[in-house]
């Protein structure tokens, strides 16, 4: 007689059936409201914060100029070549702003989105294995492990690639189940070879190499090489090579440069060296996994036991082993791992695409985790939280990264209330399991979790409102005009020409943009001296420096204070109304800043 979790997960007719009326016990409308709340809170903040640098405003830029010039095939940024990434993130960027208008929750809603595809099928892929209650305790983890929820409301591309990553586990999951029908398992394999295609449109090889990789160390390690009939190898690779080859071709058609740069320099060079200058120890990796998945750890030795044990697998009657997916999930997680810790380029959204792997064993474990030891990993988790409360008065005695400290004290408060949320959440789900049952505990504290880091991400905005520019977007666009070129002296600013809808021309200093002004050397003006003759005899002109560099150039060519604040001073070369008020210096006060 099979398990009920299983025959539910391989009748999923059933499943739907019986969810229209109760789901685990509950009134299907409490599970509705309970989608609806992490929903309003998952896109309902994309919008509450200003845009960081570097990654947000240069890849919110990069589609805004896309969508300006019509032009989809060379990416540009600050209208030179811009080459270390493909464009399938930008590309959805600017329909966004197609459809919605230029904005910040617009240049978020990609990778909302993408995190909110890759939760879904995940859930989709759990509970088809592992029973109805693993699917929905899988999307309670994932949506509440801060490194998802974190990096799916940050304009970068790593989410983007993640949700991809999460499509091309799930569908390979779903394809390989026992119960799948020859057409099943041919949909939802081209399924996991178009995500594929997707995610090496996203960013590059990685998107076919790490699922090859799981590929290989799951067959080494099961001896299981029929699954290589089973993967629809010919029509999926040719369905890949369909979704991502057209761009690749287009753009190496058009610039001959870019073959060399992007695969040489942005791939192997990237990886296997510090070009990139973005080092690491070995173990740089293993704090962001802590914190990235910290209401969950007390779960890890009951994800390891669902692998060990073989959760899901059912009893092969041919001689071909059967599937194991905890293990194809506990590969997935360890490859991108090691694969990451080992390159000689490193940045903390590197393993989000590990996560889902992580959601789905930990709600495999999660899903058969009695009231005991879940009240053990709800109590430590109030004690993690009290513990930050006390800590929390450290951040205001930060001054770093040439960050004012009157910025840190202001985000001290929110880190206080992010620490004091987490209490409340634990302390809540314990409630909820006395009066309400282990899922209604789980579900609160999912939720509590996922409302206190989303609050300390939006505290943020403490710090990063004055970092992003935008109180001086106002005061520049009003001397500003679309016709005059605004220069960059020494800094390349990520985040005000997104606001101010007007790219800079570098001066002196290249930055991540040498390449394309190596291409396009008449795009930019090399010296500062450059700067200084077409300061003094080219049109007019507002210019975006650094106060050490004002203070030096002030003193060699007139320059006219449009405004300024503690990184950086706008200067037109021509007088302008108003131009006495923004002499003022600006106060180191909080108020100010």
């Amino acid at each position: 007689m099979p398990h009920r979790s299983d025959r539910l997960a391989a009748e999923p007719g059933l499943i739907v059936s019986r969810a229209a009326t109760r789901i685990d016990g509950m009134p299907a409308r409490i599970p509705m409201l309970v989608v609806l709340a992490f929903a309003l809170l998952w896109f309902g903040t994309l919008g509450l914060r200003h845009l960081l640098g570097p990654d947000e405003g240069r890849y919110a830029e990069i589609a805004r100029e896309m969508l300006g010039s019509g032009d989809w095939i060379t990416i540009r940024y600050d209208g030179l070549k811009y080459f270390e990434k493909p464009p399938f993130h930008m590309w959805m960027t600017a329909l966004s702003y197609a459809l919605f208008g230029i904005g910040d929750w617009q240049a978020r809603l990609c990778v909302a989105l993408a995190g909110a595809a890759g939760l879904g099928l995940s859930m989709l892929a759990a509970a088809r294995w592992f029973g109805t209650r693993a699917g929905v305790t899988a999307g309670l983890v994932l949506a509440s492990a801060p490194m998802w929820n974190v990096a799916a409301h940050f304009n970068t591309l790593d989410m983007t690639l993640s949700g991809a990553m999460a499509c091309v586990l799930a569908s390979l999951l779903l394809a390989q189940h026992p119960a799948a029908t020859p057409a099943a398992r041919r949909r939802w394999m081209l399924a996991c070879w178009a995500a594929m295609g997707v995610a090496v449109l996203t960013k590059g090889l990685v998107g076919v190499a790490l699922p090859g990789l799981v590929l290989v160390l799951y067959t080494a390690v099961t001896r299981d090489l029929a699954l290589w009939r089973r993967l629809h190898a010919a029509a999926g690779i040719a369905l890949m090579l369909l979704v991502a080859l057209p761009w690749y071709w287009l753009v190496a058609r058009r610039n001959p440069e870019f073959l060399h740069f992007f695969f040489i320099h942005e791939h192997w060079q990237r990886y296997t060296s510090t070009v990139h200058a973005r080092t690491g120890a070995p173990w740089y990796f293993v704090p962001l996994l802590v914190g990235g998945f910290l209401p969950w750890l007390g779960l890890l030795p009951g994800m390891v036991r669902a692998v060990m044990q073989r959760a899901g697998v059912a009893h092969a009657a041919g001689p071909n082993p059967p599937f194991q997916p905890a293990l194809m999930a506990a590969l997935w997680a360890l490859a991108i791992f090691v694969f990451f810790s080992l390159s000689g380029s490193k940045l903390p959204g590197y393993i989000v695409p590990m996560f889902p792997a992580l959601g789905i064993l930990g709600g495999v474990a999660l899903a058969h985790t009695g009231n005991h030891a879940w009240t053990r990993q709800v109590r430590a988790m109030l004690v993690l939280g009290a513990i930050g409360l006390l800590a929390s008065p450290v951040v205001a005695t930060l001054d770093a990264n040439n960050t004012p400290n009157a910025l840190y004290r202001h985000y001290a408060i929110w880190a206080a209330l992010a620490c004091a949320l987490v209490i409340a959440s634990a302390a809540a789900a314990l409630w909820l399991l006395r009066r309400h049952g282990r899922m209604a505990s789980v579900t609160g504290y999912a939720f509590g979790m996922l409302l206190a880091f989303s609050v300390a991400l939006l505290g943020h905005e403490a710090i990063g409102r004055s970092a992003s520019g935008i109180d001086l977007a106002a005061p520049i666009s009003r001397v500003l005009r679309p016709d005059m070129p605004l220069y960059g002296v020494g800094m390349l600013d990520h985040t005000l020409p997104f606001y101010l809808r007007h790219p800079l021309t570098m001066v002196a200093q290249a930055d991540e943009l040498a390449f394309g002004a190596a291409q396009e050397p008449q795009k930019w003006l090399p010296t500062v001296e450059a700067f200084v003759d077409a300061w003094q005899h080219g049109p007019r002109a507002v210019a975006l420096l650094s106060p050490q560099a004002y203070a030096a150039l002030s003193a060699r060519v007139p320059m006219h204070v449009i405004a300024r604040d503690w990184r950086r001073v706008a200067v037109s070369n021509f007088a302008f109304a108003g131009e006495r008020q923004a002499r003022q210096p600006v106060s180191d006060s909080p108020a100010t800043l």
